[in-house]
């Protein structure tokens, strides 16, 4: 048992394994680390256990900066590890099911960074493995857990903006527009399953599932602008630059996406998703357009909100909404309101929620169910990318 919380309750110990000790592999670990500074009223206390990595220089970077009590070059370690209760696979896309078909095997609760799995197929079986297996699962839709995207869903909720009509969600981002970046596991489709449909798109799709509710039916087209790339010197990311005359290889995943959709609610949309377009670095982005109003929403102004609500004055066009305390969880980072929070602060509320559904055992969202519902609608895109023609949203969930 833990120390006692404000109530007086012990708090839930959690044993943490982590897999794949790149970016978000370290910042999950960051966010584990901060928790106890920023939720005094937490009910769990939360320990880094085991840390599965291949390279030796990440391995050791684990334990003596991070504070994990040991670190492996082989990930069954952590899945079989007795102190560890819940994995974070933050490994390359194509493991993760694996992964997480092993960890919930050996009765490990299991957050997975989104794709959960590479193509649609594999995410199925991955939702299948932990609902069979009984554990807890979490995904890494992290821009869920933005106080204004929240502010934003609690708004369409209310009816605020009426009845919503329309709907455009995009995720444009220039980390592959360089034709010069190198060939990454992220550009390869036996590695990283598709491409901006599932590294992207994936984030647009879900927070329009969130705020507007199930797509029943799109249309769809897919693009590789840059076919060849230059081959890595050693395990680059998609973030690393070769050179001029370097030996290249074949880029097999889509560079860009784009689609109609209907809403099950009567709403139209449009999404788009690139990550070889130049000008927009991370625009990850979504407006609402309803009867009464509308509001939008930018990552990279994250701590702003558009909003236009017809109700105070027709034509006035939108007003900024600054970040603020009066949002949830913003004022555990910073009080007052326009002092911003940043991206990892999201990955921080985000594990603070699945560690919450842990310590209580209450189903957490969003869970492989949320991932199982995108890769239905992706599955469609890709169809219909294919034929041309419309394509009706099936369930891929299996019984």
């Amino acid at each position: 048992m833990g120390a006692p919380t404000a109530s007086g309750q012990a708090r839930s110990h959690i044993g943490v394994g982590v897999i794949g000790f790149g970016w978000l592999g370290q910042a999950h670990s960051r966010s584990i680390l901060r928790i106890p500074t920023l939720f005094p009223e937490r009910e769990f206390d939360a320990e880094l256990v085991v840390c599965g990595d291949t390279l030796p220089e990440r391995l050791a970077d684990a334990v003596q900066s991070f504070g994990f009590k040991r670190a492996t070059a082989q990930w069954q370690r952590v899945v079989d590890d007795d102190e560890v209760d819940v994995v974070v696979i933050a490994a390359p896309n194509m493991l993760h099911v694996e992964l997480i078909e092993a960890a919930a095997a050996a009765g490990k609760h299991v957050f997975c960074e989104k794709p959960v799995g590479g193509t649609p197929e594999q995410t199925v079986r991955a939702e299948k493995a932990v609902r069979d297996a009984g554990v807890i699962s979490g995904v890494g839709y992290n821009y869920r857990w933005a106080p204004l995207v929240r502010y934003a869903a609690q708004l369409i909720a209310d009816g605020k903006l009426g009845e919503i009509t329309n709907y455009r969600g995009r995720f444009f981002s220039m980390y592959g527009s360089d034709p010069l970046g190198v060939l990454s596991w992220r550009f390869l489709v036996d590695q990283a399953g598709y491409g901006v449909t599932t590294d992207l798109m994936s984030h647009s799709v879900d927070l329009a599932h969130l705020l507007i509710g199930p797509i029943t039916r799109v249309i769809g087209t897919t693009e590789t602008f840059i076919r060849e790339r230059p081959l890595p010197a050693a395990s680059g990311t998609h973030y690393g630059r070769g050179h001029a005359g370097d030996p290249t290889g074949a880029v097999t995943n889509e560079d860009y996406a784009g689609m109609l959709c209907e809403f099950a609610n009567g709403a139209h949309g449009t999404f788009e998703a690139s990550r070889s377009i130049v000008g927009p670095e991370s625009q990850m982005a979504f407006d609402v357009y309803g009867t009464k109003g509308a509001l939008g929403w930018n990552l990279e102004k994250l701590n702003e909100l558009q909003l236009y609500l017809a109700e105070e004055e027709l034509h006035t066009g939108y007003r900024t909404v600054f970040g603020g305390d009066r949002f949830p969880y913003h004022g555990h980072f910073v009080p007052g309101s326009a002092n911003a929070i940043g991206f990892e602060d999201l990955v921080v509320i985000e594990d603070y929620e699945f560690c919450r559904s842990l310590a209580t055992g209450r189903a957490h969202r969003p869970a492989f169910a949320d991932a199982v519902e995108w890769v239905s609608v992706q599955a469609a895109l890709l169809k219909s990318a294919e034929s041309g023609r419309w394509e009706d949203v099936v369930s891929l969930r299996e019984p």
